[in-house]
């Protein structure tokens, strides 16, 4: 505690914190993560940490005002070389392993429970932040660090048949040693995209450069670490607290016949979620979501609202009081 930070206003205006988080450095040269702060008005002693997802940064300030007027304190971290962390000199989501995000992860959890004196933590990831936030509490499972997970349409397997699931993982590990930045062909439909930012056909104000309509490349490193980390999960996990994973009820694929990906996951495979969700631990909960799109919270009413009142609901009987 009384520990002294590098504090200053996030872009996203008052009420918001950023504290960035030196991390040395890597091939590409100087890494940095960003944790982002709003605090209530009230002290508590109860806090959330969310993990964005792929081509994602932390922009949703409603998820932000769901958790403070349910009594958290809300962090959020932009990763390494994402969003408020990328520099002009990296690769955009560039990685050799999911294990890269751990000291960020186990450096904002430190600064949540040691320095602002956090009791209760919940750890909220959507999708490759759902697989990233598993993997760490498994890790760390026994220590107390963390008394619950949300996973919010978790990245839990390639959304492709099964033979191009085998093609892409061998195609990735075998570019991965010699050309780690080849691109791959795969990403997110940039209907999906469209489909949330108020200049399109969505209402959610987010940032082009941090999250753009068109992604970024999906590199061979990135996509053999992802693949290595749900491996990893198929096998099995414990972790030792609880764990409430949502996802939409249905998927879609856009195309140009059907293009249309209101009120499904346009990104993922829900059947996967809800076939591989058993194997991350001990005590999970599974929720589907009519109407709910891929991040569950950029769903239009009602189905935003009943993600909401899920996790309300299963956040009163699942966590600690402040």
């Amino acid at each position: 505690m009384g520990e002294t930070l590098h504090v200053a206003e996030d872009v996203l205006g008052p009420g918001y914190e950023a504290l960035e988080l030196p991390l040395g450095r890597d091939a590409e040269g100087e890494v940095v993560a960003t944790l982002v702060r709003r605090r209530g008005t009230e002290p508590s002693r109860r806090a959330v940490l969310y993990l964005h997802g792929f081509i994602d940064y932390f922009f949703q300030r409603h998820l932000a005002d769901f958790y403070v007027d349910l009594g958290f304190d809300f962090y959020a971290l932009d990763l390494r070389k994402y969003g408020r962390s990328l520099r002009p000199h990296q690769t955009p989501n560039l990685i050799g392993s999911l294990s890269e995000y751990f000291p960020e992860i186990d450096e904002a959890v430190r600064i949540v429970r040691e320095v602002d004196g956090h009791r209760t933590l919940l750890l909220n990831g959507h999708s490759t932040g759902g697989l990233i936030a598993a993997l760490w509490a498994d890790r760390v499972r026994g220590r107390g660090l963390v008394d619950g997970l949300f996973l919010n349409s978790p990245f839990l397997d390639l959304n492709a048949p099964a033979v191009a699931r085998v093609l892409g993982t061998g195609l990735a590990h075998a570019l991965r040693p010699r050309f780690p930045t080849a691109t791959l062909p795969a990403g997110v439909s940039e209907r999906y995209m469209r489909s949330l930012h108020h200049d399109h056909e969505g209402e959610w104000d987010f940032d082009l450069a941090w999250k753009p309509l068109r992604g970024f490349p999906v590199r061979a490193a990135w996509l053999a670490a992802v693949r290595r980390g749900q491996r990893r999960l198929h096998a099995g996990l414990d972790i030792d607290v609880p764990v409430l994973v949502m996802a939409s009820a249905r998927s879609v694929r856009p195309t140009r016949r059907a293009p249309d990906v209101a009120g499904a996951d346009a990104v993922l495979d829900v059947e996967h979620i809800a076939r591989w969700a058993p194997r991350l631990g001990r005590h999970v909960t599974l929720v589907r979501i009519d109407g709910g799109l891929h991040d569950l919270v950029l769903s239009a009413e009602p189905a935003r609202a009943r993600v909401f009142a899920e996790l309300a609901r299963w956040t009163r009987g699942h966590l600690p009081g402040g």
